[in-house]
């Protein structure tokens, strides 16, 4: 094969993998609409748009010459065949069957997929025996159906999500079609980075006029002198003194009128200029907007495998999909999606039996919902019909981690103690696994949201459910803020977060237990000073403004008032000057995180200014009168080495795990069975013990059991690892005590040492 056949495979194969993902989203999208309702007319219409998109890919697989893909297209259209003209039903083992199938493509087309051949040859062998035995029950030839693990699974649905938008509602909702053309978005990103460059032309044209104007106004204010000047001469002085005045006036008249027709060009120019900039960004921000669709079509699955797995039953119910994102946010809103949905069908969500003790139905709600506000924010709200949230589970959790000390967590408000299941670490379940656990996920949802400019809260109600609510903006390129004064340093504060804006006596800012507090509509809030927060030194007031002279003779203060989420706090600044829009630019890989500043942006006069992260800074405020213990970390405790004892009674699997612990600056002995470690852990003394399961004599689950009940032993952390990976297995580890269970199949380093770091 020549070079040019070679690149024109290439790009053909690249044209597949983009026309399977749509098939495979679509084709996934419809089994789990066909199993989730009764049978009905409706369901003829989703078989035969199911039916469809399996001949497509098995077709678009044989062009390119993909022959494991066609074999199970094949059967799957045979399938979808019989259901659509011989009314043939599944039961769910059969549905699990075909996603399996439909996982294993999508596996083949990304080149991703390690399946061996015999394997692949079982899974079709599977798949066939649901049209030889029709309607009968496959529960024994289905007992081992292949399926993804967890992390597996949102991998693979965030990459089928990043694709184009599929339809996933059938019958009642249809999506226009529209022609559309491929364009890579490595083409279209520049673009949009230079439309948004116009946007500083813009403001530097609003500029120039500004100063042109000013121009005007002074020579109008010397004209006016000069006429003064000219009335306070008398005539006797001479026809000379009046010809020079005369010949002044006309140059200078004739100089006004020059500039002032240079100032309407200008002004006309500027005004014209700014339309079509703004049209421009619009029009290249419609291009990069996305709808909703496009990061929530793997959603069904994964939360229908996610509850599979854990023994429950979840419906999810997206609403507002079609609502358009900036592409840039999308991308990092999939991430805290995926960690709230989780969240609720782990921690949220009971399961069957325990929802119908409480009189509810034995299938939980887990609902998406996306509205767009008149501020040009999306509002993102995830809930759940759950037990809710127990926040005295959340406070000795913050309590065991070091973030609240004793005294702090007797005076949480209820919100205040919601607010601390996005703290790092803190995490209300029974034990680690690799679904949960470890405290990360809503710290990761809110630093993702917050690095957006965005917010979040939550609300909960025992036995009811739980609500978070996310508030980002639309779109990342521009933004409204206020230019503040504070110890001659320009700042930009977001207008999203100002509450108001207002100036009072200092004599209304009283000093309750050393901290500054004012009344504002009935509330009493915290007054800080930005430049103190801010850690600015004081300036000598040189570029003070007349008002803010003014104001600071007669004892006049301006504050500013913030919030973000529950927080809101009033913030006195030397002057506020105004509010404009601005084109925010991140500092650079140098400054990738400096405290209190979220970006930075280039005023018309070419001044560049830093943009306030409002969250930050409440934090430093709050910080700076509240003691809040900081959580330790372990790695800066070196007054003392911790000893692990490890168990496996695999030689190999004892040395990795040995040499993995060791490595991480722990002191590590091990056992080879169960009866061995217990021995062991009864006459030394260890700080942890990390087992597998399956052991002769002793396993690890009647070894765990067994140090719970010993009274020298009962609180010493256990992890298991372990290649048993069933539900029933997890629920077991959990039943006997153990405080992690790593499944082998999904193994990281990384994973163990963090688990031992958070239990230690």
């Amino acid at each position: 094969m020549d070079k040019k056949d070679e690149e024109f495979l290439q790009r053909l194969q690249a044209t597949f993998r983009i026309e399977a993902e749509e098939h495979i989203q679509k084709l996934t999208a419809g089994l789990i609409e066909l199993e989730k309702l009764p049978i009905s007319a409706k369901n003829n219409e989703i078989v035969e748009t199911i039916f469809r998109e399996a001949h497509s890919l098995k077709g678009a697989a044989r062009s390119v010459n993909k022959k494991d893909v066609e074999s199970i297209c094949q059967i799957l259209e045979s399938i979808f065949g019989k259901i659509k003209n011989e009314g043939m039903n599944l039961v769910a083992l059969q549905y699990d069957l075909i996603h399996s199938a439909i996982n294993c493509i999508s596996g083949m087309v990304s080149d991703s997929e390690t399946k061996t051949s015999v394997e692949c040859k079982e899974l079709l062998e599977k798949i066939n025996s649901i049209l030889v035995e029709k309607t009968k029950s496959v529960t024994d030839d289905v007992k081992e159906i292949p399926t993804l693990k967890s992390d597996e699974n949102i991998s693979r649905n965030e990459s089928l999500a990043g694709g184009a938008a599929a339809v996933t509602s059938f019958g009642e909702e249809k999506l226009q079609q529209f022609e559309t053309v491929r364009i890579p978005t490595s083409k279209l990103d520049p673009l949009f980075l230079q439309a948004e460059e116009m946007i500083q032309s813009k403001i530097a044209a609003v500029q120039r006029t500004s100063e042109l104007k000013t121009i005007i106004d002074f020579i109008e204010t010397w004209k006016k002198e000069t006429r003064k000047w000219e009335s306070h001469h008398s005539v006797a002085k001479g026809m000379q003194l009046k010809e020079i005045i005369d010949h002044e006036k006309g140059k200078l008249d004739e100089l006004t009128g020059k500039i002032s027709n240079v100032f309407q060009a200008l002004d006309n120019d500027q005004r014209i200029h700014g339309r079509m900039i703004d049209y421009h960004v619009e029009s290249m921000k419609s291009i990069l907007m996305l709808p909703i669709s496009t990061i929530v079509e793997g959603f069904p699955k994964f939360v229908r495998e996610l509850a599979r797995s854990k023994g429950k039953e979840v419906e999810l119910i997206i609403n507002g999909k079609e609502v358009e994102v900036d592409k840039r946010i999308l991308e990092e809103l999939k991430v805290p999606l995926i960690h709230l949905v989780r969240n609720c069908i782990d921690h949220g969500i009971d399961k069957p039996s325990e929802r119908k003790k409480l009189n509810k139905p034995a299938h939980g709600k887990v609902t998406l919902s996306f509205n767009t506000t008149e501020s040009r924010h999306i509002e993102i709200i995830v809930s759940d019909d759950g037990s809710g949230i127990e926040l005295e589970k959340v406070r000795n959790a913050a309590l065991k981690t070091g973030v609240i000390t004793n005294e702090t967590s007797e005076k949480l408000s209820v919100q205040e103690t919601l607010l601390l299941i996005f703290q790092s670490g803190i995490s209300t379940s029974q034990i680690i696994t690799d679904i949960s656990g470890r405290g990360l996920g809503l710290a990761i949802v809110r630093e993702k949201v917050e690095k957006l400019g965005g917010s979040v809260t939550v609300e909960s109600q025992p036995k009811i459910g739980t609500t978070f609510r996310l508030i980002l903006p639309l779109t990342l390129s521009t933004l409204r803020g206020v230019i503040v004064n504070a110890s001659e340093h320009l700042f930009v504060i977001p207008t999203i977060n100002i509450e108001r804006t207002l100036r009072v006596n200092s004599d209304t800012i009283k000093t309750v237990e050393n901290k500054k507090t004012i009344m504002i509509e009935g509330k009493i809030l915290t007054v800080a000073n930005l430049s103190k927060i801010l850690q600015l030194t004081n300036g000598n007031g040189k570029n003070r403004s007349k008002k803010n002279e003014e104001d600071s003779q007669t004892n006049i203060v301006q504050l500013i008032v913030l919030s973000y989420a529950d927080k809101k706090i009033a913030f006195e600044v030397d002057d506020i000057v105004e509010e404009c829009q601005i084109l925010v630019k991140e500092l650079g890989k140098q400054l990738s995180r400096v405290r209190n500043i979220n970006g930075a942006t280039v005023l018309g006069s070419g001044k560049i200014v830093p943009v306030i992260n409002v969250s930050d800074l409440l934090k430093s405020a709050i910080n700076a009168d509240y003691s809040f213990k900081v959580a330790r970390e372990v790695e800066a405790e070196t007054s003392r080495q911790y000893r692990i004892l490890v168990i496996d009674d695999s030689i190999t699997s004892r040395t990795l795990i040995k040499n993995i612990v060791e490595t991480a600056g722990y002191v590590v002995e091990t056992a080879v069975d169960g009866i061995d470690a217990f021995t062991k852990a009864l006459v030394g003394k260890y700080d942890l013990i990390v087992s597998d399961v399956d052991m002769p004599r002793m396993n690890g689950f009647e070894l765990t059991a067994k140090i719970r009940k010993e009274k020298k032993l009962s609180e010493l952390p256990v992890v298991l690892v372990t290649a048993l990976e069933s539900r029933e297995d997890r629920e077991h580890g959990i039943d006997v005590g153990a405080d992690a269970y790593i499944v082998k199949s999904s193994f990281d380093q990384s994973n163990l040492l963090e688990v031992i770091k958070k239990l230690l």
